[in-house]
């Protein structure tokens, strides 16, 4: 490296480039190779071929939002993993959720976490919760290529917006397209292939003004509901102790649920829906 292409300092020029604060602009300039839409595009469908995770919920409740991932993945119609894990936090007032090729999704997710402290360090500040929905639908439509050909990224953010205003719902929740479209969805989502099914949980189960506890039954038993009619979504299993990754996004940040409040949530679901159906079958007997 000569003192033309590095300058005095050692470093390459983009290195010292103080315009721009976007992580992602600075790879491209620098290792483009690095980015999960600037690889070679596979040119037959191999979806089928890569683990996908499935399902994700969001409610907002009163005072922020939470945000729920079953743990299985799938391969064609094999499980390729039982205890995976589909909610990150983005920073610390906001959470993402994948779905969609594995692979490629916890590299976004690591991306864009990067992306969002690089923005931090450079700007001195916190970007606006909906600067943080954009980044992220540029970052989804970067990976359109590969989308097409079956290693779709649909993730789901949610988050706590700081600079709400006064009487309005703190709590936001995202959800995009493989396109990079970006939607807000109001008091509750759904992504994934039980999507369907939770969201249909989700209607019948949530209201405005929810506890953050009464959140958690809500997002839990969506996630129950979709197991029950999609073979892509891992219910509840208390033989191996996994249940539900559950964050809950305040004005105190982004916390991870203890397994221990989530598999207390889940048994309880699970309990009260065997003492419902025992019922049934006694009054039909």
């Amino acid at each position: 490296m000569n003192e033309s292409s590095a300058g005095r300092s050692g470093f390459p020029p983009a290195y010292l480039d103080r315009v721009g604060s976007s992580f992602t602009d600075f790879l491209a300039t620098t290792a483009p190779d690095l980015l999960p839409g600037r690889r070679p595009i596979p040119q037959l469908p191999v979806g089928e071929l890569a683990p996908h995770g499935t399902t994700i919920v969001s409610v907002t409740y009163d005072g922020g939002v939470l945000m729920a991932g079953d743990r299985r993945a799938t391969m064609g119609n094999l499980i390729s993993s039982r205890d995976i894990e589909k909610v990150y936090p983005a920073d610390s007032y906001s959470v993402i959720g994948i779905a969609g090729a594995a692979g490629i999704a916890i590299e976004m997710v690591r991306l864009y976490q990067v992306e969002l402290e690089h923005y931090e360090k450079i700007e001195g500040l916190t970007m606006s919760l909906d600067g943080k929905a954009n980044r992220l639908a540029a970052m989804i439509r970067g990976n359109l290529g590969a989308a097409l050909q079956g290693l779709a990224v649909v993730p789901l953010f949610a988050g706590f917006d700081l600079d709400a205003a006064a009487g309005a719902a703190p709590g936001r929740i995202f959800s995009y397209d493989v396109t990079g479209g970006n939607y807000e969805e109001r008091g509750y989502a759904a992504v994934g292939s039980g999507s369907l099914f939770a969201k249909n949980s989700l209607k019948k189960t949530w209201r405005h003004g929810l506890s953050a506890q009464a959140a958690t039954r809500t997002v839990v038993e969506a996630l129950y509901d979709a197991a029950d009619d999609d073979s892509a979504t891992g219910g509840p299993d208390p033989v191996r102790r996994l249940y539900p990754i559950v964050y809950r996004v305040d004005a105190e940040g982004a916390v991870r649920l203890a397994d221990a409040e989530v598999a207390a949530v889940a048994d309880a679901v699970v309990a009260e829906r065997s003492a419902a159906e025992r019922d049934d079958k006694q009054r039909e007997g």
